[in-house]
């Protein structure tokens, strides 16, 4: 169940993209890390170039666009191979629909512990317990 934040910059505002960047994260969360989309939520948002500073520059200003993807799962339910697919997949699918890109675009794969992350008023480890009876 994993909760997917995306803030994003382009040099020109592009009302279309919300939902492919939507489509792309839930995507690449069932490719990559095996994640279900049914119980994936994915907040997306513009934020202002004027607010996004790289190196003390804006990367509009340069006609680059750029991005911030925090992607919360369950800590222990993927390998390092998977979250690096994953982050790699990332930036070369943002890249695909924001365009040219600054490099210092980051993905976090944001491993929570069980006990500790949830959603419908249960943890995920009370989930599995659920789940799985001794």
């Amino acid at each position: 169940m994993p909760m997917i934040i995306v803030r994003y910059v382009t040099p020109t505002p592009r009302p279309d993209l919300r939902p492919r960047i939507a489509e792309l994260a839930a995507r690449l969360g069932a490719d990559k890390l095996g994640k279900d989309a049914s119980v994936t939520a994915v907040l997306v948002e513009e934020a202002d170039p004027k607010g996004w500073f790289t190196g003390g520059r804006n990367p509009t200003d340069d006609g680059l666009s750029a991005f911030w993807m925090d992607f919360t799962i369950t800590a222990g339910t993927n390998t390092k191979a998977e979250t690096t697919a994953f982050v790699k997949a990332a930036f070369e699918g943002m890249e695909a629909l924001l365009g040219r890109l600054h490099e210092e675009c980051y993905v976090l794969v944001h491993a929570a512990d069980g006990d500790a992350y949830g959603y419908g008023g249960r943890t995920q480890n009370g989930r599995w317990a659920a789940a799985h009876p001794g």
